[in-house]
């Protein structure tokens, strides 16, 4: 068995147990070593989460485990105990890996577990966990980020991707497919995937506005135009024009050159299509003109995010044959 030891304190943030149900169905379709979950806590008992619901736990102990997983609090203002922090101390060399999702890392960190470490968590505490914790490397713009035994996720739904990680880790990408398909997501992430959306930023309230924003999205290798945008809304460039910038906050020419940096950068990481190939299926001009998209949008040319993307999935790839 794959013991799961989920560690619960008071506050506990009740999303984090969304990711559990990715080892659960994984067991569906495993025939060996199948997950099985412990919950503890530092008083054992019923501990009371972020929405009131009380998780029934078991007291700390040394019992040895195969993942560690600490789930994040309402916030990560709320030092942790000491006697969670010796806990998880003492149970990272009696676990194979420890994993925190979102706050979570505030745990890890106080437990001297982040130090020298690239981790992760929510964008909102990224810069307070850097400050706290010098010694650690924050990317506050990662979904999830495996260093060595050491795995940390953004906040909220970003634990289902980090769980989707660990099983792929143990059992290979066929098995994490089906058990992704079970759960009926549409999409999984990488860890490497920037936490923010230009289509959550955009957000666009009126249907003839979101019609423009699909059109733009199905048809980025194109010039896309005011004119042609205006016409898929049905409306005059001037009345479009107006319209986008109220509904969005955006003229037209900056959401679109945030919607091809957002899609170069996913190519960028996950394909080996020359610079010159990406900037063509994104409409850029060339290679050039996506270079300086890239620098304004993340401050770093495309090839340090793809060199990132493909060192990540190295150390990766070497930590799943250890």
């Amino acid at each position: 068995m794959r013991r799961i030891t989920f560690v619960v304190y008071p506050g506990n943030s009740v999303i984090a147990l969304a990711a559990l149900s990715v080892f659960e169905t994984a067991n569906m379709f495993v025939d060996e070593t199948p997950y099985e979950f412990r919950f503890v806590s530092e008083t054992g008992g019923a501990v009371s989460s972020s929405l009131g619901v009380r998780l029934e736990t078991v007291r700390f102990s040394n019992k040895p485990g195969d993942t560690l997983l600490v789930g994040g609090g309402a916030t990560s203002r709320e030092p942790p105990s000491q006697g969670l922090i010796r806990f998880v101390r003492a149970a990272a060399r009696t676990h194979r890996r420890v994993a925190a999702i979102c706050t979570g890392a505030f745990v890890l960190a106080e437990a001297g577990l982040l130090d020298g470490r690239r981790a992760t968590t929510h964008w909102t505490y990224a810069r307070e966990l850097q400050k706290r914790f010098p010694k650690a490397k924050i990317d506050e713009d990662r979904i999830f980020i495996n260093d060595g035994p050491i795995w940390t996720s953004a906040g909220m739904s970003a634990g289902i991707d980090l769980a989707l990680a660990l099983v792929e880790n143990d059992f290979g990408a066929d098995i994490v497919k089906s058990v992704a398909r079970k759960l009926v997501l549409y999409h999984r992430r990488g860890g490497g995937q920037s936490q923010f959306s230009t289509l959550l930023e955009l957000s666009p309230k009126s249907d003839r506005i979101q019609t423009a924003v699909a059109f733009a999205r199905a048809n980025l290798h194109t010039p896309l135009t005011v004119p042609q945008l205006a016409e898929a809304a049905h409306l005059s460039p001037r009345q479009f024009s107006r319209a986008f910038r109220a509904e969005t906050g955006q003229s037209p020419a900056k959401a679109i050159e945030n919607l091809r940096v957002e899609a170069a950068r996913s190519l960028m990481e996950q394909s080996r299509h020359p610079i010159d190939v990406v900037a063509r299926q994104t409409g850029f001009s060339d290679r050039d003109q996506m270079r300086r998209a890239f620098l304004r949008a993340f401050g770093q040319p495309p090839q340090v995010l793809r060199r990132n993307a493909r060192n990540e999935a190295t150390d990766w790839q070497n930590q799943a044959e250890v």
